[in-house]
């Protein structure tokens, strides 16, 4: 059987790295504005705010507007 001295400390956990702010916004508004464009294009195109002609968008993102709730139909 071995015991530990009392004398002798046990390691310290390294401390954890922090990342500035600064660093991720620019990361962060770019994933953000994925997200709305995403959410656009799922949610809302169609009718009268449609950017794309046709139903093409539509029919292609239909069952995912289903999938997040928005009515199409």
């Amino acid at each position: 059987m071995t015991y530990a001295h009392p004398a002798v400390a046990a390691p310290s956990a390294p401390a954890l790295p922090t990342i500035p702010v600064k660093e991720i916004a620019p990361f962060l508004m770019f994933g953000g504005l994925l997200i709305v464009i995403a959410f656009y294009f799922i949610g809302v195109e169609q009718g009268a705010f449609s950017l794309v002609g046709g139903t093409y968008l539509h029919e292609f993102v239909h069952d995912g507007r289903h999938l997040l709730g928005f009515p199409c139909h």
